[in-house]
């Protein structure tokens, strides 16, 4: 009797164990909430700060300087998180296309038709942003009040 009990104990704990998961809510949307206001990249392991850029204006052509901007793989690429006061009617993001070299010799990057997105309010200043296309290899920046925060994508 005691070995039926044990048993019964055993295999009850392990249908458990199967059948809790099954029931439980769908967190595919944001699990990680951000810290402090900027951008981000969520990517398969984590949400990845992107640190801002300055844009340029040189006689209203916008461009960008490189600075060593983030590189994330294609694959890692989900989607992107604006967190913060932001006017989400002007946030792009834009292919960069080369430009010219500055006199010290950094590459200058003009900004590009920006894509079509998709934003997402999660809430408390959060938005998800995804892309309706595809996302390719390249240089890229997000670009939302004048303010420029680039990566790039391999």
């Amino acid at each position: 009797m005691q070995r039926f009990c044990r048993i019964f104990f055993i295999t009850s704990l392990f249908t458990l164990l199967f059948i809790i998961p099954l029931f439980t809510p769908n967190t595919s949307g944001m699990s990680v909430k951000p810290k402090e206001p900027g951008m981000y990249i969520m990517t398969e392991k984590s949400l990845v700060r992107l640190m801002p850029n300055i844009l340029f204006n040189d006689q209203g052509l916008l461009y960008v300087e490189m600075n060593k901007p983030p590189v994330f793989m294609l694959k890692d690429v989900k989607y992107f998180v604006a967190y913060g006061k932001y006017d989400m009617r002007v946030y792009t993001i834009n292919p960069l296309v080369y430009y010219t070299t500055s006199p010290l010799g950094k590459q200058r990057f003009i900004l590009d038709k920006d894509l079509d997105i998709t934003i997402e309010n999660m809430g408390d200043d959060l938005y998800i942003i995804k892309l309706k296309s595809l996302l390719g290899r390249g240089y890229y920046c997000i670009w939302i009040e004048d303010q420029v925060w680039d990566f790039m994508i391999q």
